[in-house]
């Protein structure tokens, strides 16, 4: 995302939505890709005939591929903070795998800033509630509770 916004706007933007990223296609070619990176080939993800007997009907993303999306998601829909030197990754409370995604579906994220508090001058810890929607299902793929750190210059 292209906004800048300053640490002080951002840490006011708690209990607001943050950003909704684009649509991604979930395709079979994504999926067997990461079925190869993780050597997870359980069936329900890579083979379609014998997905298509099961009650998904298909082959589905695996959760975990779906939880790596977050990344892109986040750069697509939230705000850039100014200033900053790195932001990292400080894991999840809570995750839940609400929905499968199928093979072919069209999966993004929605961000709402839950928490955002300095915890020294130069570090801010966040508390993000993300949900990764389907196009035209009613409940989410995978709800979150994200948690990052942002250190400031």
């Amino acid at each position: 995302m292209s906004v800048l916004i300053e640490r002080d706007a951002y840490i006011a933007m708690v209990g607001k939505d943050v950003g909704v990223s684009p649509w991604h296609v979930m395709d079979q070619k994504r999926i067997d890709a990461f079925a190869a990176a993780t050597e997870d080939f359980q069936f329900i993800h890579v083979d379609p005939a014998r997905a298509a007997a099961t009650p998904f009907g298909s082959t589905i993303a695996h959760g975990f591929l779906t939880m790596s999306m977050l990344s892109v998601f986040s750069y697509e829909a939230l705000p850039q903070l100014a200033d900053v030197a790195m932001g990292v990754n400080y894991g999840t409370d809570k995750i839940r795998f609400v929905s499968p995604v199928k093979a072919g579906s069209r999966i993004r994220g929605r961000f709402t800033l839950t928490e955002a508090t300095l915890r020294k001058p130069k570090e801010l810890f966040t508390r993000t509630a993300v949900s990764v929607e389907i196009e035209g299902e009613s409940k989410p793929a995978l709800v979150a509770d994200w948690l990052g750190l942002v250190y400031f210059n």
